[in-house]
């Protein structure tokens, strides 16, 4: 809505069918002005998740360690199977799933951009609370938000050619460079961190973590306020949000296991997989369609975004009662260990929290 237009002329005679700050009227038919307090609430809270994201990522780079991070990239086993989950298991899923609910064709859409979109940050935040392998979990998510540019456009076309023009939808990939960069940065400072002072950097890692978990309530409290006009959609669409992470989560464990790889390696591809970049998601279709397009289905990201977030606790809940109850912990000894030979290279189990890795066993 332009917010120059012109007062209602009829605002006195219909006073009873309109709102007094309703800037059109037809006789019932009336149009409200921009709400400013949540333009400006969406502004700056933007810019402070944005600063405590990028923070939040410089902490997870503090438990990334080059050496281990550079044999992902050499010896890409791992990030192919993730490559496999994200660009293959999840737009097959949301096409299915649109298909078997027969829901409209620009639902259809949004629910399979959903799935195209590569993983976003919160799945690194999520594998630390996991004791997952860190370095594969930023690896899959920096190489996944770079071949987003290319497989984005490339499934798209292959699956949602049956209920719309491919040039429909626009791709900001302005957007997903800035995502880019805004994961790589922090990142890589992190990573520095961690190579000239380690002790320092578990401190960060520790304190990042914590804030890491505080921001993404956050994210999912503040995108229920400023878009609390939008939740009255078809349950078909609820439904749908409700399957659809649960099976990326479910399928990217069984594929990684499937594939050979480690339970730690299995816990990052399944979080890799399930959790997608849904802010991007948001962008995408915001840019793509019509304010009346947008009624029948923006809300669907938010959606997704807030049920991957629930089916991520439950795991980080359900693993961390497996670890307190099943699995013994050697934390003392490693403590003893370190204290009797300050220079040896602190494990995996002390970088995460003092857990002792069961992937052998």
């Amino acid at each position: 809505h332009d917010r120059k237009s012109p007062p209602c002329p009829n605002k006195h005679k219909n006073s009873a069918a309109c709102p007094a700050n309703a800037t059109i009227c037809n006789g019932t038919s009336c149009v409200l002005s921009e709400d400013n307090f949540n333009q400006i609430l969406s502004t700056i809270l933007s810019a402070v998740l944005t600063v405590m994201l990028a923070l939040v990522m410089f902490s997870m780079g503090c438990n990334v360690e080059l050496q281990k991070f550079w044999g992902h990239i050499k010896r890409p086993w791992g990030i192919f199977v993730g490559f496999l989950c994200q660009f293959g298991i999840m737009p097959l899923t949301g096409f299915v799933l649109s298909l078997a609910f027969d829901i409209l064709p620009i639902q259809a859409v949004v629910v399979l951009i959903m799935g195209c979109c590569p993983g976003g940050t919160a799945s690194n935040i999520v594998a630390y609370w996991v004791d997952g392998d860190m370095d594969l979990s930023v690896s899959m998510t920096t190489c996944s938000t770079l071949l987003a540019m290319g497989m984005m456009p490339l499934c798209l076309y292959i699956y949602t050619k049956m209920w719309t023009d491919v040039n429909a939808v626009v791709l900001p990939y302005d957007s997903i460079g800035l995502s880019l960069v805004a994961l790589v940065i922090p990142v890589s400072f992190g990573m520095y961190v961690n190579h000239k002072w380690p002790r320092k950097a578990k401190i960060i890692l520790k304190v990042g973590s914590i804030v890491g978990a505080v921001l993404i309530v956050i994210i999912a409290v503040v995108g229920g306020i400023l878009y609390q006009g939008s939740w009255t959609i078809t349950p078909k669409l609820w439904i749908i949000g409700t399957i659809f992470p649960a099976t990326g989560y479910c399928l990217g464990f069984f594929l990684a296991r499937l594939a050979g790889l480690s339970w730690s390696r299995c816990r990052t591809v399944s979080l890799e997989t399930g959790m997608q970049n849904s802010q991007l998601c948001s962008t995408i279709v915001q840019l793509s369609f019509s304010a009346e397009e947008l009624e029948l289905m923006f809300t669907f990201p938010l959606i997704y975004s807030i049920f991957q977030l629930l089916f991520a606790g439950l795991i980080l809940g359900a693993y961390r009662v497996y670890r307190r109850h099943w699995v013994k912990t050697n934390t003392d000894i490693e403590k003893t260990e370190q204290k009797e030979d300050p220079k040896s290279t602190p494990s995996r189990a002390n970088v995460n929290g003092g857990f002792v890795s069961n992937e052998d066993k």
